[in-house]
């Protein structure tokens, strides 16, 4: 009886196992270790001073580590799962979507905050500060986590613009990038709205160690960086533009908006038929691409005007090709080729704000495709301050942009989006907006 009954429990334990680990295998199914637990291959440290060590199948930020260790590898959407371990009082934090090094990822990119906030030190930090928030962006709630000295699993999701953080199994945070309207945080975060780039883990000097880090790369959700991404269909958020057929929403420009405010509403409506017929001659539609194949300075106007804004645009230049786009009825980002003869050899390229003269006018590094390939800008207007990004690099941080019209007056707080036309051809393609309510909300 004894024995019958052993044997029943070993079936059983067996039974149990061999269930429970085709469950396990379930869970983890579609994801790829990215650390070997002897090297850090396929890692990349960025910074100085003291290094991440590698210690018994365990990546260890030592005491006094400040720099960050990326994976070489980049991802989009993703599911990011991992053990790790604080020491009484630790702080670090996990990156995703960033840049390999140029600043603080919380800003550049975004950062998954890992932090003993049970220890006293800190008791009055933000919400927002909170372990398993994103960073600056949005609090979590409390989570389950063992105390330091303990192991505890994190899963980071990132799908689009929806961020989850989960702690132990239990969500903590669930973030709507495309809700944020808080001016101060849009100014602050510009690279929360990256749709790809590093995941890393961000020394702050204190003793943490990682291990079982694996990623699952999902299916792309239809975002700014989609190579699914076609004019009919604007990523979740934002609005079409330009539909790929024709010019329904642009009209030609008339003046400029001083004098145009100056017309008596017969005066404008003549000018404006005059510009439309302009406008018709010389942006044509085709293939999809909105064309410009004129001789003069005739920009394309949206008939609607816009205050704060995401605006997401493809373009592409010939060789000496000089184009730009206005924000709010002025100009202008700038579009062109600095490589050619007769050109500013000192001007980094596109994505600047050129007609500036009291702030920064030229972008911050030379982000351009060559000549003929399609480039991608993301701008970010939110009151006077603009954020630009060319092909995921972020060229233009928190620049005021002035007003060319009348330069002793702030930019308008409202204008058309034009497409410059400057003698030059220029294609445009893929153009989305996502409006931005104004809310003057403070950080808490």
């Amino acid at each position: 009886m004894i024995k019958s009954n052993f044997f029943a429990l070993a079936a059983g334990l067996i039974f149990f196992t061999a269930c429970t680990t085709a469950q396990n295998n379930r869970a983890e199914s579609g994801f790829t270790s990215v650390f070997d637990g002897k090297t850090l291959d396929g890692w990349t440290f960025v910074g100085t001073g003291k290094k991440y060590l590698v210690e018994d199948g365990k990546i260890v930020a030592p005491q006094g580590v400040s720099g960050d260790l990326y994976i070489d590898k980049q991802f989009s959407d993703f599911v990011l799962r991992l053990d790790y371990k604080l020491t009484p009082g630790a702080n670090n934090g996990i990156g995703i979507r960033g840049p390999l090094g140029g600043g603080q990822l919380a800003f550049i990119g975004m950062e998954i905050q890992l932090i003993d906030d049970a220890a006293p030190k800190y008791a009055d930090i933000k919400p927002w500060q909170k372990n398993g928030s994103v960073y600056g962006v949005g609090p979590a709630k409390p989570a389950l986590t063992k105390p330091a000295g303990e192991w505890n699993q994190m899963e980071i999701t990132a799908a689009g613009r929806r961020i989850k953080v989960k702690v132990n199994g239990k969500l903590v945070s669930d973030v709507d990038l495309n809700s944020i309207k808080d001016p101060a945080l849009l100014r602050q975060h510009p690279g929360m709205f990256r749709d790809s780039g590093h995941i890393g883990l961000l020394g702050h000097h204190d003793n943490v160690e990682f291990r079982n880090i694996r990623v699952k790369q999902l299916a792309p959700v239809l975002s700014v960086s989609s190579p699914l991404r076609k004019n009919q269909t604007a990523p979740a958020g934002f609005t079409t533009l330009f539909n790929g057929r024709d010019l329904t929403g642009w009209k030609g420009l008339v003046a400029d908006p001083i004098k145009r405010a100056k017309m008596t509403p017969e005066e404008l409506a003549k000018e404006q038929a005059k510009a439309d017929e302009v406008m018709r001659q010389n942006w044509k539609v085709e293939n999809g691409e909105l064309v410009y194949r004129g001789k003069g300075f005739d920009n394309l106007c949206t008939v609607k005007e816009y205050g704060d804004f995401e605006l997401l645009a493809d373009w592409k230049i010939e060789p000496k090709g000089d184009s730009g786009i206005y924000l709010r009825g002025s100009p202008q980002v700038q579009i062109w080729e600095p490589n050619s003869g007769g050109y500013d050899r000192e001007h980094p390229g596109s994505g600047g704000l050129y007609n500036n003269k009291t702030h920064p006018s030229y972008a911050s590094k030379h982000a351009d495709h060559y000549v003929g390939e399609w480039n991608r800008f993301r701008i970010l207007m939110v009151g006077e301050k603009v954020h630009i990004f060319l092909n995921n690099q972020l060229v233009l941080d928190n620049v005021t942009m002035e007003n060319f019209w009348d330069r002793s007056q702030p930019i308008l707080p409202f204008g058309p989006i034009e497409l410059q036309a400057h003698r030059d051809p220029v294609r445009f393609k893929n153009i989305y907006v996502r409006e931005i309510p104004r809310s003057e909300t403070k950080k808490k």
